[in-house]
Protein backbone atom coordinates (compact mmCIF):
# COMPACT_ATOMS: atom_id res chain seq x y z
CA UNK A 1 0.00 0.00 0.00
CA UNK A 2 2.73 2.47 0.87
CA UNK A 3 4.32 2.10 -2.59
CA UNK A 4 0.50 2.75 -4.11
CA UNK A 5 0.47 6.11 -1.56
CA UNK A 6 3.76 7.18 -3.07
CA UNK A 7 2.90 6.96 -6.51
CA UNK A 8 -0.22 8.68 -6.52
CA UNK A 9 -0.54 12.42 -7.32
CA UNK A 10 -2.93 14.31 -4.70
CA UNK A 11 -4.81 16.97 -5.62
CA UNK A 12 -5.96 19.93 -3.77
CA UNK A 13 -9.80 19.51 -3.93
CA UNK A 14 -10.03 16.31 -0.77
CA UNK A 15 -11.63 15.83 2.09
CA UNK A 16 -8.63 15.15 3.96
CA UNK A 17 -5.32 16.34 2.10
CA UNK A 18 -2.46 14.86 4.72
CA UNK A 19 -4.57 11.18 3.54
CA UNK A 20 -2.86 9.39 0.74
CA UNK A 21 -6.04 8.72 -1.66
CA UNK A 22 -5.48 5.02 -2.05
CA UNK A 23 -5.69 4.97 2.02
CA UNK A 24 -8.89 6.60 1.51
CA UNK A 25 -10.30 4.66 -1.07
CA UNK A 26 -9.30 1.50 1.03
CA UNK A 27 -11.07 3.61 4.07
CA UNK A 28 -13.95 3.97 1.76
CA UNK A 29 -14.80 0.73 0.94
CA UNK A 30 -14.40 -0.45 4.16
CA UNK A 31 -16.99 1.63 5.46
CA UNK A 32 -19.38 1.10 2.55
CA UNK A 33 -18.48 -2.17 1.40
CA UNK A 34 -18.72 -2.17 -2.39
CA UNK A 35 -18.35 1.38 -4.46
CA UNK A 36 -18.25 1.91 -8.35
CA UNK A 37 -14.96 3.48 -9.79
CA UNK A 38 -17.19 6.82 -10.42
CA UNK A 39 -19.11 6.52 -7.02
CA UNK A 40 -15.68 6.54 -5.09
CA UNK A 41 -14.49 9.29 -6.90
CA UNK A 42 -17.67 11.19 -6.40
CA UNK A 43 -17.16 10.48 -2.55
CA UNK A 44 -13.52 11.24 -2.39
CA UNK A 45 -12.19 13.36 -5.13
CA UNK A 46 -15.47 15.18 -6.65
CA UNK A 47 -13.77 17.33 -8.49
CA UNK A 48 -10.69 14.96 -9.23
CA UNK A 49 -10.81 12.74 -12.57
CA UNK A 50 -11.88 9.20 -13.18
CA UNK A 51 -8.09 8.71 -14.33
CA UNK A 52 -7.04 9.56 -11.15
CA UNK A 53 -9.18 7.16 -9.32
CA UNK A 54 -8.91 4.51 -11.70
CA UNK A 55 -5.10 4.37 -11.30
CA UNK A 56 -5.13 3.71 -7.76
CA UNK A 57 -7.87 1.23 -8.05
CA UNK A 58 -5.98 -0.28 -9.81
CA UNK A 59 -2.90 -0.08 -8.29
CA UNK A 60 -4.35 -1.27 -4.96
CA UNK A 61 -5.84 -4.07 -6.99
CA UNK A 62 -2.46 -5.27 -8.35
CA UNK A 63 -1.33 -5.01 -4.89
CA UNK A 64 -4.21 -7.79 -3.91
CA UNK A 65 -5.84 -5.64 -1.58
CA UNK A 66 -8.73 -4.85 -3.51
CA UNK A 67 -11.08 -6.69 -6.44
CA UNK A 68 -13.80 -5.33 -8.83
CA UNK A 69 -16.96 -7.02 -10.31
CA UNK A 70 -18.07 -6.19 -13.63
CA UNK A 71 -21.58 -4.81 -14.00
CA UNK A 72 -23.85 -6.08 -16.66
CA UNK A 73 -24.73 -2.76 -19.14
CA UNK A 74 -27.31 -3.09 -21.67
CA UNK A 75 -25.07 -0.27 -23.29
CA UNK A 76 -21.96 -2.82 -23.18
CA UNK A 77 -19.98 0.20 -21.30
CA UNK A 78 -17.76 -1.10 -18.77
CA UNK A 79 -18.27 -0.59 -15.12
CA UNK A 80 -16.48 -2.01 -11.75
CA UNK A 81 -17.99 -2.42 -9.03
CA UNK A 82 -15.08 -2.67 -6.13
CA UNK A 83 -14.69 -4.03 -2.81
CA UNK A 84 -12.12 -4.98 -0.70
CA UNK A 85 -10.11 -7.95 -0.35
CA UNK A 86 -9.24 -9.88 3.13
CA UNK A 87 -5.84 -8.49 2.58
CA UNK A 88 -7.38 -5.02 2.37
CA UNK A 89 -9.74 -5.52 4.99
CA UNK A 90 -6.74 -6.47 7.29
CA UNK A 91 -5.30 -3.04 6.55
CA UNK A 92 -8.12 -1.28 7.41
CA UNK A 93 -9.12 -2.97 10.58
CA UNK A 94 -7.69 -0.31 12.99
CA UNK A 95 -8.32 2.93 10.84
CA UNK A 96 -9.50 5.46 13.64
CA UNK A 97 -12.03 6.27 10.66
CA UNK A 98 -14.01 3.49 10.67
CA UNK A 99 -14.66 4.27 14.68
CA UNK A 100 -14.27 0.24 15.42
CA UNK A 101 -16.61 -1.02 12.74
CA UNK A 102 -15.21 -4.49 11.71
CA UNK A 103 -13.61 -5.03 8.07
CA UNK A 104 -15.87 -6.48 5.53
CA UNK A 105 -14.19 -8.63 3.32
CA UNK A 106 -15.66 -10.05 0.49
CA UNK A 107 -14.67 -13.68 -0.84
CA UNK A 108 -15.47 -13.71 -4.54
CA UNK A 109 -16.44 -11.75 -7.43
CA UNK A 110 -19.70 -13.84 -7.58
CA UNK A 111 -20.32 -13.13 -3.46
CA UNK A 112 -19.56 -9.22 -4.49
CA UNK A 113 -22.08 -9.83 -7.10
CA UNK A 114 -25.14 -11.30 -4.96
CA UNK A 115 -24.40 -7.64 -2.90
CA UNK A 116 -23.83 -5.29 -5.30
CA UNK A 117 -27.21 -4.09 -6.87
CA UNK A 118 -28.65 -3.03 -3.28
CA UNK A 119 -25.30 -1.62 -2.08
CA UNK A 120 -24.99 0.52 -4.82
CA UNK A 121 -28.47 1.51 -4.28
CA UNK A 122 -27.40 2.52 -0.40
CA UNK A 123 -24.00 4.58 -1.66
CA UNK A 124 -26.39 6.49 -4.78
CA UNK A 125 -28.13 7.28 -1.33
CA UNK A 126 -25.58 8.56 0.36
CA UNK A 127 -24.18 10.47 -2.65
CA UNK A 128 -27.12 12.86 -2.86
CA UNK A 129 -27.09 13.62 0.34
CA UNK A 130 -23.62 14.62 0.40
CA UNK A 131 -23.74 16.08 -2.73
CA UNK A 132 -26.11 18.31 -1.75
CA UNK A 133 -24.37 19.26 1.65
CA UNK A 134 -21.71 20.46 -0.38
CA UNK A 135 -23.65 22.91 -2.54
CA UNK A 136 -25.21 23.98 0.79
CA UNK A 137 -22.73 24.28 3.07
CA UNK A 138 -23.95 21.40 5.48
CA UNK A 139 -21.56 18.81 7.03
CA UNK A 140 -21.93 15.20 5.57
CA UNK A 141 -19.19 13.17 4.22
CA UNK A 142 -17.96 8.99 3.34
CA UNK A 143 -17.71 8.41 7.03
CA UNK A 144 -21.19 9.95 8.25
CA UNK A 145 -23.40 7.19 6.78
CA UNK A 146 -22.91 4.40 8.62
CA UNK A 147 -23.97 0.87 6.27
CA UNK A 148 -26.04 -2.19 7.98
CA UNK A 149 -25.71 -0.75 11.48
CA UNK A 150 -27.35 -3.47 13.78
CA UNK A 151 -29.41 -2.83 16.91
CA UNK A 152 -31.12 -5.13 19.10
CA UNK A 153 -35.35 -5.45 19.57
CA UNK A 154 -35.77 -8.26 22.03
CA UNK A 155 -36.40 -11.30 21.98
CA UNK A 156 -33.52 -12.29 20.19
CA UNK A 157 -34.28 -10.78 17.63
CA UNK A 158 -32.59 -7.47 15.64
CA UNK A 159 -33.36 -4.71 13.43
CA UNK A 160 -30.66 -3.66 10.86
CA UNK A 161 -31.45 -0.65 9.02
CA UNK A 162 -29.16 -0.03 5.42
CA UNK A 163 -27.26 3.11 6.90
CA UNK A 164 -27.42 5.67 9.60
CA UNK A 165 -26.61 9.29 8.80
CA UNK A 166 -25.45 11.70 10.17
CA UNK A 167 -25.96 15.66 8.70
CA UNK A 168 -25.05 18.96 10.16
CA UNK A 169 -26.88 21.46 9.48
CA UNK A 170 -25.08 24.88 8.86
CA UNK A 171 -26.88 27.86 8.73
CA UNK A 172 -24.70 31.26 10.11
CA UNK A 173 -23.29 30.66 13.24
CA UNK A 174 -26.19 27.64 14.06
CA UNK A 175 -25.15 24.25 13.63
CA UNK A 176 -28.19 21.27 14.01
CA UNK A 177 -26.88 18.41 14.19
CA UNK A 178 -29.58 15.61 12.40
CA UNK A 179 -29.42 11.59 12.91
CA UNK A 180 -31.74 9.43 10.50
CA UNK A 181 -31.76 5.38 9.62
CA UNK A 182 -32.33 5.13 6.10
CA UNK A 183 -33.80 2.24 4.04
CA UNK A 184 -33.39 1.93 0.34
CA UNK A 185 -36.18 -0.01 -1.19
CA UNK A 186 -35.77 -1.06 -4.85
CA UNK A 187 -38.82 -3.26 -5.17
CA UNK A 188 -37.73 -6.53 -4.96
CA UNK A 189 -39.86 -7.09 -1.77
CA UNK A 190 -43.11 -7.21 -1.02
CA UNK A 191 -44.72 -3.89 -0.52
CA UNK A 192 -46.39 -5.53 2.81
CA UNK A 193 -42.74 -6.85 3.36
CA UNK A 194 -41.44 -3.00 3.57
CA UNK A 195 -44.05 -1.17 5.53
CA UNK A 196 -43.45 -4.11 8.21
CA UNK A 197 -40.01 -2.69 8.54
CA UNK A 198 -42.02 0.46 10.31
CA UNK A 199 -42.85 -2.02 13.39
CA UNK A 200 -39.37 -3.37 14.02
CA UNK A 201 -38.51 0.62 14.21
CA UNK A 202 -41.25 1.12 16.41
CA UNK A 203 -40.26 -1.94 18.77
CA UNK A 204 -36.68 -0.72 18.78
CA UNK A 205 -38.13 3.03 20.18
CA UNK A 206 -39.71 0.59 22.99
CA UNK A 207 -36.97 -1.84 23.76
CA UNK A 208 -35.68 -1.05 27.43
CA UNK A 209 -32.88 -3.47 27.49
CA UNK A 210 -32.85 -5.48 31.07
CA UNK A 211 -29.67 -4.45 33.05
CA UNK A 212 -27.55 -7.34 34.26
CA UNK A 213 -27.90 -8.21 37.83
CA UNK A 214 -30.52 -6.25 38.55
CA UNK A 215 -34.20 -7.26 39.25
CA UNK A 216 -37.08 -8.25 36.01
CA UNK A 217 -38.79 -5.28 36.38
CA UNK A 218 -35.97 -2.30 36.98
CA UNK A 219 -34.80 -0.69 33.52
CA UNK A 220 -32.30 1.42 32.45
CA UNK A 221 -34.54 3.24 30.12
CA UNK A 222 -34.81 3.05 26.14
CA UNK A 223 -32.15 1.20 25.32
CA UNK A 224 -31.85 3.12 22.00
CA UNK A 225 -30.16 6.21 24.23
CA UNK A 226 -26.89 4.14 24.52
CA UNK A 227 -25.87 5.21 20.92
CA UNK A 228 -28.40 8.18 19.96
CA UNK A 229 -29.50 11.35 22.02
CA UNK A 230 -32.22 11.62 20.31
CA UNK A 231 -34.26 8.56 18.65
CA UNK A 232 -33.21 9.05 14.37
CA UNK A 233 -35.36 10.04 11.94
CA UNK A 234 -36.44 6.91 9.62
CA UNK A 235 -36.23 7.42 5.94
CA UNK A 236 -36.94 5.37 3.06
CA UNK A 237 -35.70 5.82 -0.30
CA UNK A 238 -37.35 3.54 -3.06
CA UNK A 239 -36.29 2.79 -6.38
CA UNK A 240 -36.41 0.61 -8.91
CA UNK A 241 -39.66 0.34 -10.26
CA UNK A 242 -42.72 3.14 -11.97
CA UNK A 243 -43.22 6.12 -10.44
CA UNK A 244 -47.00 4.54 -10.01
CA UNK A 245 -45.53 1.78 -8.08
CA UNK A 246 -43.34 3.72 -5.95
CA UNK A 247 -46.18 5.65 -5.03
CA UNK A 248 -48.31 2.77 -4.16
CA UNK A 249 -45.17 1.78 -1.93
CA UNK A 250 -45.36 5.06 -0.39
CA UNK A 251 -48.88 4.81 0.09
CA UNK A 252 -48.72 1.28 1.77
CA UNK A 253 -46.07 3.20 4.10
CA UNK A 254 -48.27 5.54 5.07
CA UNK A 255 -51.50 3.26 6.03
CA UNK A 256 -48.76 1.10 8.20
CA UNK A 257 -48.61 4.44 10.11
CA UNK A 258 -52.07 4.83 10.26
CA UNK A 259 -53.75 1.42 11.30
CA UNK A 260 -50.66 -0.19 13.46
CA UNK A 261 -50.79 1.31 17.05
CA UNK A 262 -47.32 0.57 17.58
CA UNK A 263 -45.98 2.57 14.62
CA UNK A 264 -48.80 4.95 14.83
CA UNK A 265 -47.17 5.86 18.48
CA UNK A 266 -43.86 5.78 17.23
CA UNK A 267 -45.01 8.59 13.89
CA UNK A 268 -46.16 10.91 17.17
CA UNK A 269 -42.24 11.07 18.36
CA UNK A 270 -40.33 10.13 15.30
CA UNK A 271 -39.89 11.60 12.12
CA UNK A 272 -40.79 9.55 9.21
CA UNK A 273 -40.46 9.93 5.28
CA UNK A 274 -40.37 8.58 2.05
CA UNK A 275 -39.23 9.67 -1.00
CA UNK A 276 -37.81 8.41 -4.68
CA UNK A 277 -33.74 7.89 -5.33
CA UNK A 278 -33.99 9.46 -8.62
CA UNK A 279 -35.95 12.39 -6.95
CA UNK A 280 -32.86 12.99 -4.50
CA UNK A 281 -30.40 12.64 -7.24
CA UNK A 282 -32.16 15.37 -9.51
CA UNK A 283 -33.43 17.82 -7.13
CA UNK A 284 -31.56 17.41 -4.10
CA UNK A 285 -32.93 15.99 -0.35
CA UNK A 286 -33.62 19.20 0.97
CA UNK A 287 -36.35 20.56 -1.17
CA UNK A 288 -39.64 19.20 -1.34
CA UNK A 289 -39.41 15.84 -2.46
CA UNK A 290 -40.35 14.05 1.41
CA UNK A 291 -43.66 12.55 2.06
CA UNK A 292 -44.38 12.59 5.71
CA UNK A 293 -45.44 9.33 6.61
CA UNK A 294 -47.93 10.81 8.95
CA UNK A 295 -49.37 12.70 6.32
CA UNK A 296 -49.75 15.92 4.53
CA UNK A 297 -47.74 17.59 1.47
CA UNK A 298 -43.94 17.22 0.50
CA UNK A 299 -40.88 18.85 2.31
CA UNK A 300 -37.39 18.80 2.42
CA UNK A 301 -36.01 15.74 5.38
CA UNK A 302 -35.14 18.05 7.84
CA UNK A 303 -38.65 19.73 8.11
CA UNK A 304 -40.47 16.14 8.45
Amino acid sequence: MSSAARSTPVPKPAPSPAEPLAHQVLAGLAQHRIATTSQLRAMLRPEGTRQLMSRVLNRLRSDGFVDRTVLPDANRTRTNAWYLTRDGARLTRDLPVLRGRPPYPITSATAASLKTPHTLAVVRAHLAFAAHARRLGHEHGPWDWTPEVSHSIGEGERIVADAVMYYTVVESDHRRKLRAFVEVDRSTMGSERLAAKLIEYARFYQYEAQPVGRRKHASAGPAWLRWYPVFPRVLFVLTGASRTRLENRISDLQAMVAQHPLVAELAREVRLGAAVLEDLEQHGPSQNVWLPLAGDKPRPWTDL
